[in-house]
């Protein structure tokens, strides 16, 4: 049920045995949602938060024209909105973009962790702290790489995300979105998602069609986007 979410976190951090039965034990409901729904509204009262189990979602802010920001998608094994354990309400949306699985996990039950699991409770705030890292990068790339190398560095960064969680390979990994759903995170238009999809298909380097990346050249894939996984601190942080 949580194996992506576990394997994650052992990718960077030792978890005990009775820290792995404190996370099955804080999770509540299990739902099944369909695509294209959104799950929190910006500004909505939070007593839970979602631990994605299958499927991928998005944060994203709107304007008053309807145009629409999403500042990052979330693959299965991420815990979505955990800062909203101290928030308590979000200032922004978050939506399925495929159909998703996904655990509740009551505010009250991660408060017992944060008072009988320290070790754990540090894992999660690690947690936070690399989702502003993926901001960051994401940042980066709305303020100053090229169209190419936005299109580069996101489908680097999600090949790299998912092989964590056992859903990638070097040759490539499934993504069911679409090009419009890949220009509202790029804050590029559909057409030059287009474009940009094209040239590094023309060159040899990916193709992404019918819901699956296939990389026929990781090195200039990463090349192409500029990619750094040190942004996603891929070696094991002891806290």
């Amino acid at each position: 049920m949580i194996e992506a979410h576990l394997r994650r976190l052992r990718a960077r951090h030792s978890i005990s045995d009775a820290e792995e039965a404190a996370i099955r034990a804080a999770i509540g409901e299990i739902r099944d949602f369909p695509a294209r729904g959104t799950l929190v509204e910006a500004g909505e009262e939070m007593s839970h938060s979602m631990l994605l189990l299958k499927g991928l979602i998005c944060r994203y802010k709107d304007l008053s024209d309807g145009q629409r920001q999403i500042t990052q998608v979330h693959v299965p094994g991420d815990f979505p909105d955990l800062h909203s354990f101290t928030l308590k309400k979000l200032d922004h949306s978050i939506m399925t973009l495929t159909p998703t699985r996904i655990a509740f996990v009551p505010h009250a039950n991660l408060n017992v962790i944060t008072e009988r699991y320290p070790h754990l409770t540090r894992v999660y705030w690690f947690s936070t702290n690399l989702d502003a890292a993926i901001h960051r990068e994401w940042e980066l790339s709305l303020g100053r790489r090229t169209a190419l190398g936005r299109c580069a560095h996101l489908l680097a960064e999600f090949r790299f995300r998912l092989e964590v969680v056992g859903l990638a390979t070097k040759n490539g990994y499934d993504l069911p979105i679409s090009q419009i759903d890949l220009s509202e995170c790029l804050g590029l238009t559909p057409v030059h998602v287009n474009r940009s999809l094209r040239r590094l298909r023309e060159d040899g380097i990916v193709t992404f069609r019918t819901g699956r990346v296939v990389i026929h050249d990781l090195a200039r894939l990463e090349e192409a986007g500029e990619f750094d996984p040190a942004y996603l601190y891929p070696v094991a942080v002891p806290i």
